[in-house]
């Protein structure tokens, strides 16, 4: 039996006005306000346009369906977590090792912000995550990490510097949201960024320390 297609997830016209801007700024808060309240289940066009006070054909205008508002939070998050990959793995003159402690504490922090946004994007994965589009965005953080190793690991061969990404970007998602799938305080943020710093730190300077074949 054949599958049927992904819906699609693009926005049907980019907005060029700022009026049009205003509106779809708009329709993503009141998107992120409805999933954070209702949950991926509940999520719906209607209920998002009446949070923002607009009709539904104002919301059809950029986005066909649910899974495309849903797309839109999910990539700008995306985005913003690439953003902050690149800002802090970039070589700013200070050693690599600590950039990555800077990012590490970064990034769970930034987990336990948002938190219930994440784990109910992560409910509505299954609406595009294997759409194209969805693809290429997640993979767009990981390219900072790609250059940060090559950095960090300069006699590292490539097998090497793409398992250690692997195993960095793999264990700082999976463990970050394990951690902050419960509230935490500061101190406790601070001491299980600082922890987990101290493990990747020492797995890279494990790789510095081995010989190039």
């Amino acid at each position: 039996m054949n599958q049927p297609p992904n819906p699609p997830i693009s926005s049907r016209k980019q907005p060029k006005q700022a009026r049009s801007t205003e509106l779809v700024a708009a329709i993503l808060e009141a998107a992120a306000q409805v999933l954070a309240k209702e949950g991926a289940a509940r999520f719906t066009t209607a209920r998002v346009a009446e949070r923002a006070g607009v009709s539904v054909g104002s919301v059809y205008q950029y986005f066909p369906n649910k899974a495309a508002i849903l797309f839109r939070l999910q990539s700008d998050e995306w985005r913003q977590t690439s953003n902050m990959l690149a800002d802090t793995l970039l070589n700013d003159g200070t050693p690599p090792l600590d950039r990555l402690r800077r990012l590490v504490h970064a990034f769970i922090q930034s987990e336990c912000d948002e938190a219930a946004m994440r784990v109910a994007l992560d409910d509505a994965a299954p609406l595009y995550r294997d759409a194209p589009e969805a693809r290429e965005a997640k993979s767009s953080g990981e390219r900072a990490f790609h250059g940060f190793m090559r950095e960090a690991l300069p006699h590292a061969d490539e097998p090497t510097r793409t398992l250690a990404v692997a195993l960095v970007v793999s264990t700082l998602s999976g463990v970050g949201k394990d951690f902050s799938s419960s509230p935490r305080e500061p101190a406790e943020v601070a001491r299980f960024s600082g922890a987990m710093a101290d493990m990747f730190c020492a797995y890279l300077v494990s790789l510095q320390a081995m010989k190039p074949a």
